[in-house]
């Protein structure tokens, strides 16, 4: 690192096979896709989840039941289609959610008590997953900014609540079910009845007059609303396809869903050892463990002793990671008499830098090059400075990236290593269901409701990931009150951080549509600094080096202090021939550069000398643009004449510019102070 200066009884349908719900169409709002939305998406794995009816077993890959030999359906899943197991605490959620929308035990009766299910993430402005029980998609569960988590049905999880539900139902006239079930939306003068205690917003389900499940929705008015209301649209209509309910098939543990994909496991761990073995014989290199406390990459650890070798194992404690992985990964290198190498971050790595840098962002990762890319590299330069084989758990469902990165990589950050994913090819339900045959303890926090672990403030987070949590990090309150901090500081508004807003420099549209259909407010008058810290000298650090999640070489920098755009602009255009300025003022796009008004700056590159060249240019022309000493050497170096100087101070005509960069060097205002690389060796 370098520094620089109503209660009802509905009508049961009879039961009959069924077409797997997710075949439906389907109304579609915010995140909630059909297939035919998703047919487009990209697909970063083939859907190996089917589905034997006669059994009611989940099976992995085979078109044959391997305990009754029955044909299996394919579970029609929104892509990736990584589904993996629900533990307790996800099942119980989606139970109380249904039992708040739909009367107490409807929870229960969408989700019977012994019954295997199974959990889908779909893709979404935060999180949401397909709810899979009996073979068939019940529900959604979701959690949406603003709200929390919500439980939105399918009409396969609708037709399982007749008995039960108590709350939530609206009834329409007999003309109103024809245009219902065309997709459109269920209007006020159609409805006839309504539960009193609808709200707007909530999850319903609409019924005929006889009681029949005609569709599921959302309310636009509440309950007494819309039976009075003589226009306006009474619900949202989501899932509408008339269907036949699913038979609810036999209870099942998760010890016979492994016995009935045992061979298909087994298939997967031959394959997996056999390429760890050649892998290992084609590399003249010492051959590690990368353990990061998570199911992955213990899958992978798992391996290498099925293939009866004993890795040195490499763990690298960010300092943000929560109690219960660290616990987890020396209980592991106990259990299995494994060399633990461990390796730190420097004690204030982040918090330290947060001065600098500000909070980290999904695209703003410089925590990742402080605190795991960093310490990764020296404990490699450290331990293996001939190079080494790595062994990591990287799977191509978890990412478009690492879906295109090939099974075995030179890692562009760390010289001399080699990477190696023997998971490449799996999916979650693989994963899971091997940890299951194989009866290996795993990280806790699996058991709370993530899906994934990592630091515990990462900006690559959802805002559910971080209200489970919440509180239970020892340095979660010095997080949280750095946060707040920041916002009164800069005058930020509380939505800032109630909406995790510090996680992009730039939202993606998606986000910014939300939020302001939530608050009524822009994103970028949420996001805009209205104070100015103290002004003091301009001081820069510097993260380099390749990017964690993108392909392609990254430079994050963080200024001491917020910086003059205006003033900046202009000079700019030295640095590329187009130049654009954010049209609230909050940043400025030249070339591979963007320099943000709070601070910030990013440099991109495909080459690493490219990106070092853009982030020295970008400092020298803040640095040109706010504290020039007039000596003049930088205009006299510009042949165009662009550069001249006024009341000693150096000016330029941007039209006269033409990009040949003379101007970038010897500058006494520019003090690049020293390397800090050292502190990674310590």
């Amino acid at each position: 690192m370098r520094e620089r200066t109503g209660v009802f009884t509905p009508m049961v349908r009879p039961i009959t096979p069924l077409v797997p719900s997710s075949q439906a169409p389907c109304y579609k709002y915010g995140a909630i896709l059909s297939p035919v939305d998703t047919m487009g998406a990209i697909r970063l794995g083939k859907n190996h989840l089917r589905w034997c009816r006669s059994c009611n077993l989940p099976i992995l890959e085979s078109k044959e039941c391997p305990v009754c030999s029955a044909p299996t359906e394919e579970m029609v899943l929104t892509p990736p289609g990584d589904a993996r197991p629900a533990f307790d605490f996800d099942i119980e959620m989606i139970r109380a959610l249904l039992d708040k929308d739909y009367g107490p035990g409807s929870g229960l009766a969408v989700l019977p008590e012994g019954h295997v299910v199974i959990l889908s993430k779909a893709p979404a402005l935060d999180r949401m997953d397909e709810v899979v029980v009996d073979g068939v998609i019940v529900a959604t569960v979701r959690y949406d900014m603003g709200i929390g988590w919500k439980a939105i049905l399918r009409m396969q999880g609708a037709l399982r609540l007749p008995k039960v539900a108590s709350k939530g139902w609206v009834v329409c006239d007999p003309g109103a079910i024809r245009f219902v079930q065309e997709s459109k939306n269920l209007m006020a003068p159609g409805v006839t009845d309504a539960s009193p205690d609808i709200k707007e917003g909530d999850e319903i389900i609409i019924l005929s007059p006889e009681r029949e499940i005609v569709a599921t929705g959302m309310a636009r008015m509440s309950g007494p609303e819309m039976v009075e209301a003589t226009k306006g649209v009474a619900v949202k209509t989501r899932w509408y396809k008339p269907e036949e309910a699913a038979p609810v098939g036999a209870a099942h543990t998760w010890d016979e869903v492994v016995e009935a994909n045992r061979a298909v496991i087994e298939k997967r761990v031959a394959e997996a050892t056999g390429f760890i073995k050649n892998t290992i014989a084609k590399h003249d290199l010492p051959a590690i463990v990368s353990f990061s406390g998570g199911k992955d990459s213990l899958v992978t650890l798992l391996l290498t002793l099925d293939a009866g070798l004993d890795l040195p194992v490499l763990f690298v404690d960010t300092g943000l990671e929560l109690d219960e992985t660290v616990d987890h990964v020396h209980d592991v290198c106990r259990r299995h008499n494994l060399k633990l190498i461990e390796e730190h971050a420097p004690a204030d790595a982040f918090f330290g830098n947060l001065v600098y840098f500000g909070p980290p962002a999904k695209d703003y990762r410089w925590c990742c090059k402080t605190n795991k890319l960093g310490p990764t590299v020296g404990a490699i330069t450290k331990n293996f400075p001939d190079g080494v084989l790595s062994f990591i758990g990287q799977r191509k469902y978890e990412s478009e990236a690492r879906n295109a990165k090939p099974r075995i990589w030179r890692n562009p950050w760390t010289p001399g290593q080699v990477g190696a994913s023997a998971i490449q090819n799996w999916c979650a339900m693989h994963v899971w269901l091997y940890l299951f045959m194989k009866k290996e303890p795993y990280n806790v926090w699996y058991t709370r409701g993530l899906d994934r672990i990592g630091c515990f403030l990462c900006p690559a987070s959802d805002l559910a990931e971080f209200q489970m949590i919440a509180g239970k990090s020892d340095r979660w309150d010095q997080w949280d009150s750095f946060l707040d901090k920041y916002m009164e500081e800069r005058g930020l508004p509380p939505e800032w951080k109630e909406f995790g807003l510090w996680r992009w420099k730039n939202a993606p549209k998606s986000i910014r549509e939300e939020v302001s259909r939530i608050t009524g407010k822009g994103v970028s008058e949420l996001t805009r600094q209205t104070k100015t810290p103290e002004r003091g000298p301009l001081i820069m650090k510097v993260q380099d080096g390749f990017s964690p999640c993108t392909m392609g070489y990254s430079i994050e920098a963080g200024l001491s202090r917020p910086i003059d755009l205006d003033a900046i602009e202009p000079f700019c255009h030295a640095l590329a021939w187009i130049v654009e300025k954010d049209p609230d003022g909050e940043f400025i796009n030249a070339g591979f550069t963007t320099i943000y008004r709070e601070g910030s700056i990013i440099a991109k590159a495909n080459v690493e000398n490219d990106a070092r060249m853009h982030i020295d240019h970008a400092f020298q022309v803040i640095i040109r643009a706010e504290q020039c000493v007039g000596c003049g050497l930088c205009a006299a170096r510009c042949d165009p004449g662009a550069l001249y100087m006024e009341n000693g101070k150096v000016k330029i005509h941007e039209d006269d510019c033409i990009f040949c960069r003379d101007c970038f060097g010897p500058c006494p205002s520019v003090d690049f102070v020293r390397d800090d690389k050292e502190e990674f060796d310590q």
